[in-house]
């Protein structure tokens, strides 16, 4: 250790080096489902010793507003996070992720502010330091609005649908062009308060019409990049404030932020300026459930479709948005546990994309306790589903469909699909005739060795246990 600093000093840095360990573990953790409780505890571990070197910090000239403000915060998180106090269904998580990341940048962006303000009115602000501190802005700003944008498509206040106008791209490149020009003129002249209030405005406003055009099902993509954003702005006010901590956990989560948006662009065949530019996606038309070539969808009783899944060997179930949207997951699990007692190997198959947020359906099967080995993602479950007798899909919609690999004009062409159609008979648990978010039919809906079970998903499904229990 370095003998001319401080104890104090010595103290505070050795607390932000066991804290980013904790994060960097944590992070690694949650690559898997059976450590990823275990890696949200070192996470916490490694925020608390976060928040306790920075308390000792020299700079802490008062502890009242800290203590109102911990205390604000805690209450907060327990009320949120206790079901005693508010229930959050799964099908609102995503919404409740996009409101955190908002909080999380409003946090930054205040501090940038805060910092800017006071080193300007001190005549301290070196042209690097303001670089850093107008990039941290920039992007908290940004952040700010656009989680709150995705928060209201999710919860359905604003269109689910893209929303978009003339010129939307070049109009939202040109204010990006000109926040970042500011930028380079603040780094130049700090004291040009006024172009410091125009860029937050300018940033702010993208983080509206950035996200406007893009579709509910891209969601996911949308909440990792903002995540990402978030990330890079803490890293960025580490630099600002010469903080080692906030530099390398706002470096890891911007990080794994992109590379979460760039595998879910993966994921859909799509490339990264299509979610962000192309305003992919439709309001799911309503079908009259018939092809255009006279095929029609074949509903199935629940009585036979419970003998179907009790009498298979191996079944596969495939979950949706739709399972999150009924809140199903229990009911799912009684049937499969069902099913297991009869014999019935049960197999989950996790599409990338499925949900509107990453990791969606894991989190979903989580809170019904369904056993993580059970859970298959993509490329390990498709050699399976030759050999499967039932392919349950409950749901989930355009991540089965199988144009995405026989039609080159399809809008989803060459997105990686699940091969449901390549099991003995799929079942398919659905509310009604409509298509999926990319607004066209579903070959596998009209399958000759695919059936329909309609209606709500949470009562099918309690349906279908009550006919398990009969046979």
């Amino acid at each position: 250790m370095n003998e001319n600093l401080p104890v104090r000093e010595l103290i505070i840095q050795g607390t932000y080096l066991v804290s980013s360990v904790c994060f960097i573990v944590g992070l690694r953790g949650l690559s898997s489902p059976e450590k990823a409780r275990a890696g949200m505890g070192y996470a916490a571990v490694g925020m608390l010793l976060a928040i306790a070197g920075t308390l000792i910090h020299a700079e802490v000239v008062s502890y009242s507003w800290v203590f109102w403000g911990l205390l604000a915060g805690t209450v907060i998180g327990v009320v949120i996070g206790r079901p005693l106090f508010i229930t959050v269904p799964m099908t609102a998580m995503p919404q409740w992720v996009a409101l955190s990341h908002a909080a999380g940048a409003v946090a930054a962006t205040l501090v940038g502010v805060n910092e800017y303000m006071l080193r300007s009115a001190a005549g301290a602000l070196s042209p690097g330091t303001m670089a850093a501190l107008g990039f941290e802005v920039l992007l908290g700003a940004l952040t700010v609005t656009g989680s709150i944008m995705a928060f209201g498509k999710l919860q359905e206040i604003l269109p689910g649908r893209p929303v978009t106008w003339p010129l939307q791209n070049v109009m939202n490149l040109f204010l990006l062009a000109g926040a970042l020009a500011l930028l380079v003129v603040l780094a130049i002249h700090p004291e040009q308060s006024a172009a410091f209030w125009i860029m937050l405005a300018i940033a702010a406003g993208l983080g509206v019409l950035m996200v406007l055009p893009i579709g509910g099902a891209d969601m996911p993509v949308v909440i990792s990049l903002l995540n990402a954003y978030a990330g890079l702005s803490a890293s960025a006010m580490g630099f600002a404030l010469d903080n080692n901590l906030l530099i390398i956990v706002g470096a890891l989560d911007g990080a794994s932020g992109f590379l979460l948006s760039i595998l879910m662009c993966k994921a859909m065949n799509r490339s990264f300026t299509n979610v962000i530019f192309g305003a992919f996606g439709a309001p799911a038309a309503a079908a009259a459930g018939k092809h255009a070539d006279g095929r029609e969808m074949r509903a199935m009783t629940p009585e036979d479709a419970a003998v179907r899944l009790g009498y298979a060997r191996l079944v596969v179930v495939v979950p949706g948005y739709g399972l999150a949207v009924a809140q199903a997951q229990h009911a799912l699990r009684e049937l499969t546990d069902l099913l297991e007692k009869r014999g019935v190997e049960i197999k989950y198959a996790i599409h990338p994309v499925a949900g509107r947020m990453p990791g969606h359906m894991n989190v979903l099967l989580a809170e019904a306790n369904v056993p993580y080995d059970r859970l298959f993602d993509m490329e390990e479950v498709n050699g399976e589903f030759p050999r499967t007798d039932v392919a349950l899909v409950i749901g989930a919609n355009d991540v089965v469909n199988p144009a995405a690999r026989t039609d080159p004009a399809s809008p989803i062409y060459g997105m990686p699909i699940l091969d449901v159609d390549k099991a003995r008979s799929v079942l398919v648990l659905k509310r009604g005739k409509g298509a999926g978010f990319a607004g066209i039919e579903n070959e596998l809906f009209f399958d000759p060795k695919t059936f329909l079970l309609f209606g709500d998903a949470k009562a099918s499904l309690a349906t279908l246990v009550t006919e398990v229990k009969a046979l």
